[in-house]
């Protein structure tokens, strides 16, 4: 199965999903309209993309809301176009769905979520349909174990 999250940049995003009973984690681009975009077209604002993680994942390790656990956890949700000191629109909240079941259960983990007021703010996490993914670099994978 597969999962795609948008949390800020991917580099902690993947860090963090690795931590988990995952097949694999990649990092990359979607819900733009540019063609295979670099990550220096995607810094531009013109592409439309979200920095995101393509997470593989067998259901018989890890269910799909434990993924939606993990990135509630990671970021700040309330801060949809931003995250820390990264302000663009490619550092988006977002998760993109691939089916009505994880659409379903995304939204039902977020409705609930935001009535816990849990956070101060509402809830700015957007929920779309996945768009296509396209890898990243070779230089942003795992970049984390790399320095």
């Amino acid at each position: 199965m597969q999962a795609m999250f948008g949390a800020g940049c991917f580099w902690g995003v993947e860090k963090s999903f690795r931590r988990l009973a995952i097949t694999d984690a990649t990092v990359g681009y979607s819900g733009g309209r540019t063609l295979n975009p670099t990550y220096e077209q995607v810094c531009s604002k013109r592409t439309g993309h979200v920095e995101v993680v393509l997470i593989e994942f067998d259901e018989n390790l890890i269910s799909y809301k434990s993924l939606l656990e993990k990135f509630f956890n990671c970021h700040n949700p309330t801060h949809n176009h931003s995250q820390a000191t990264d302000i663009n629109d490619q550092y988006k909240s977002v998760i993109f769905t691939y089916d009505d079941e994880q659409e379903n259960i995304a939204q039902d983990y977020k409705d609930q979520l935001d009535a816990s007021a849990r956070f101060e703010r509402p809830i700015g996490t957007l929920i779309a349909p996945a768009e296509k993914f396209w890898r990243a670099e070779d230089y942003h994978q795992q970049y984390f174990d790399k320095k």
